[in-house]
């Protein structure tokens, strides 16, 4: 079975409408859609260990399909530095994740680079019951939580109205380099925009599609948080 096919029907059969984050990020990175450095550990040790392969600083979440907001429950750390900090991370989120749900199915924890600052931005998409696949795409934080500054393409899209969609932001200029700030790699969005399109037209199965934040660089992108919910 197709790799991206197999993990949606191991979610449908366990009775999940959503993949765990693992999952999503799997997805991503085989269509091309750049997430940080992540692997999934099933104990003390592995993260450990995971966590000093990666580098430091390293996050660490919770892997559970019985915790959907990991952040809710205490079940994300943040800017851990050291192997004493990762053992004490690991198991304050297991605490917390117990005290939340005492029979929660854990199914690891999840240990990924802390991506470095830079210009966030989101892509997102749902499926609309009568034209099929939108995309969105806006610049991150403020801009779309509180702006709502974000432009919409029906899939599948062509490259230039992914370009399109990237400047018709009011925030583009930040993105082109503002007051100092270097300029984010519009092409490296563009490529993201245009593999979401093709993710979404190729998996009928997925309803919503979340990637918030996407750090943007001077060269290229990292997907921080990938979230996908399925039909």
């Amino acid at each position: 079975m197709e790799k991206g096919e197999a993990i949606f029907s191991e979610a449908l059969k366990e009775g999940r409408k959503y993949l765990l984050e693992p999952e999503a990020k799997a997805i991503c990175v085989k269509y091309g859609i750049p997430v940080t450095n992540f692997r999934v550990a099933s104990n003390e040790m592995e993260t450990v260990q995971f966590a000093a392969e990666i580098g430091f600083p390293v996050v660490l979440k919770i892997v559970s399909p019985d915790v959907i907001h990991k952040f809710d429950v205490g079940g994300v750390i943040l800017n851990i530095n050291s192997e004493t900090e990762v053992r004490t991370a690991y198991n304050r989120i297991l605490e917390n994740v117990k005290k939340h749900k005492v029979n929660a199915r854990i199914r690891g924890i999840l240990v990924q680079e802390m991506a470095p600052q830079s210009t966030e931005v989101i892509v997102g998409a749902t499926k609309d019951p009568q034209f099929g696949p939108a995309l969105m795409f806006g610049l991150g934080g403020i801009f779309v939580e509180v702006l709502k500054d974000v432009t919409f393409r029906i899939a599948p899209i062509s490259e230039s109205d992914a370009r399109e969609m990237i400047t018709e932001v009011k925030a583009y200029p930040i993105l082109k380099g503002y007051r100092g700030q270097p300029p984010s790699d519009v092409e490296a969005i563009v490529k993201i925009l245009l593999n979401t399109s093709r993710l979404m037209m190729e998996h009928p199965k997925i309803k919503e599609l979340d990637l918030n934040p996407i750090m943007v660089y001077e060269k290229g992108a990292k997907t921080v948080d990938a979230r996908i919910i399925l039909e």
